[in-house]
């Protein structure tokens, strides 16, 4: 197979802290380092967070721009995609950062369960964060927790809300919502290859589904996510020691399957980036 896989490092995320892995990057210079190290492994879209000084979320928007402005300087051609979640604020102050125009952002286009609360992203706030998408220039890479966002990601693509090319990210693993699950993830691909053949899609797994949903993405032409947002362990018994060692996982992965990996040009080309 010789279509170019996109390793996407998700590199701290709001839950995991210090105490559970010291590699978890914390600060803006610490995720500045740490995607660095997972550029230089393969990695070429750099999924972002910011915290605070007490490892808490926020959806700060200096400081995603320091570290948008620090990665742009280190990691030169990276795709840099922040994340609009609801774990790091709430309404409207979740896409708060969209005016720095970053090359994509995360888009969650419906509500499921997590594992303590509902996620939750009212139709009003996905419109909104999708407009603000469009009037910054901005991608959005679509977070598929269920079936469902999948069709309302294409519902919206074909209304214009989601102008360009598809990107959809399957992401499965979290308590309560999707588990990993072979013939549904069979059937996610299916399903936007019939309702979007010109998307393009991705494999995210939780925890121990990581290396599962990165062997499935890249054996079946589609592109993976890594990193220590969702997984902080190379095996049950060993933490990973940083980011580009998770990033060594897939890039292993993909020379096990023959898939080469994706230059930070080739990525920009693939998902119809604008140019670095």
């Amino acid at each position: 197979m010789s279509k170019p896989c996109i390793i996407c490092v998700a590199i701290t995320g709001s839950v995991p802290r210090k105490e559970h892995n010291p590699a978890v990057p914390i600060t803006i210079e610490e995720q500045i380092e740490s995607t660095q190290e997972a550029f230089e492994a393969g990695a070429t879209i750099a999924h972002c967070h910011v915290r605070n000084d007490d490892q808490t979320p926020t959806s700060d928007p200096e400081k995603f721009g320091r570290l948008l402005e620090g990665l742009n300087k280190h990691c030169p051609g990276m795709i840099v995609q922040l994340s609009t979640g609801g774990r790091s604020g709430a309404g409207k102050e979740r896409g708060g950062m969209l005016s720095l125009r970053p090359d994509m952002a995360s888009l969650s286009v419906g509500s499921n369960n997590f594992p303590t609360r509902v996620y939750e992203n009212p139709p009003d706030l996905v419109d909104w964060l999708a407009s603000e998408m469009r009037t910054y220039e901005v991608k959005p890479e679509i977070e598929a927790f269920d079936l469902s966002h999948i069709h309302q990601a294409v519902k919206m693509s074909r209304e214009g809300a989601i102008p360009g090319k598809l990107y959809v990210q399957f992401v499965m693993g979290v308590k309560n919502a999707m588990p990993v699950d072979k013939e549904t993830f069979d059937f996610y691909v299916q399903t936007v290859k019939r309702l979007a053949p010109d998307a393009e899609w991705c494999g995210a797994g939780i925890g121990p589904g990581q290396i599962v949903l990165n062997e499935w993405a890249i054996a079946a032409g589609g592109h993976t996510r890594t990193g220590l947002e969702d997984n902080l362990r190379l095996d049950r018994n060993t933490k990973a020691p940083s980011n580009a060692a998770l990033v060594k996982r897939a890039v292993e992965l993909c020379e096990k399957y023959e898939r080469p990996v994706a230059t930070w040009q080739q990525a920009r080309k693939i998902l119809d980036l604008r140019p670095a």
